[in-house]
């Protein structure tokens, strides 16, 4: 039984890909085609490392590696992102991301103890509402810090905590972040929060641990465990 927690609440910013769910190929077809629409080619797309980094980022990092100029990148940007979004939304609509084990009890469990749950995400927020919401999950969160929202992803925390100062005068020991990526403890740790990583994406356990993680845990099924993690 975990012991009594003090009045202040949590805020508890969740990571989405790897950690909530999996988008499989869908997501990673529909990215690569809408770079292959406006830019004619998308790189070296099945051989990059997607993990902790923001979507502005991958296109950018994937471009520059196949040899796109960078004002060319620039300049169309924000073209490559909507329609790869379009994308999404259609591939999706067809095959639905798949939940990683437990989530939807940790999730209620964090409401049910009054902590504030929110996303800390690569994701752009069209991309994050498009994901949840194939899976019922999108009203779960009171507000997101998204992936066009900071050039860094260790840039996304104090943007989270700055959100979430609209409800309640947190501070960066008041957050906790769950993740399945060095990146996501390289933010925690940035932000001060707590981190508990979890080994459902492609970062193994032991390397989410060398990363200074402060539970490690091969998922959130365990409901029990996974709360006491998060909140004990």
């Amino acid at each position: 039984m975990r012991a009594a927690r003090a009045r202040r609440p949590r805020l508890v910013l969740f990571d989405i890909d790897g950690t909530l769910l999996s988008g499989g190929r869908g997501a990673r077809d529909a990215f690569a085609g809408a770079l292959v629409e406006v830019f004619g080619t998308c790189g070296d797309v099945e051989g990059f490392a997607f993990e902790g980094k923001l979507d502005p980022m991958i296109v950018r990092e994937l471009l520059r590696a196949a040899g796109i100029p960078e004002e060319t990148i620039g300049r169309r940007l924000s073209d490559a992102l909507a329609l790869y979004l379009d994308r999404l939304e259609a591939a999706l609509a067809l095959q639905r991301p798949a939940l990683k084990p437990g989530v939807a009890a940790v999730l209620d469990g964090v409401a049910g103890e009054g902590a504030v749950a929110a996303l800390l995400t690569g994701n752009v927020e069209r991309g994050a509402r498009i994901k949840l919401s194939a899976v019922g999950l999108w009203e779960k969160f009171a507000f997101g810090a998204f992936g066009d929202e900071a050039p860094r992803r260790e840039d996304l925390g104090p943007v989270a905590l700055e959100k979430a100062r609209r409800l309640f005068p947190f501070d960066g020991s008041d957050c906790v972040v769950v993740g399945d990526a060095p990146q996501d403890v390289a933010c925690a740790l940035a932000l001060g929060a707590r981190i508990v990583a979890v080994a459902t994406g492609k970062t193994p356990a032991w390397a989410l641990a060398q990363a200074g993680a402060h539970v490690v845990l091969p998922d959130l099924a365990d409901t029990s465990r996974a709360l006491e993690a998060i909140l004990g």
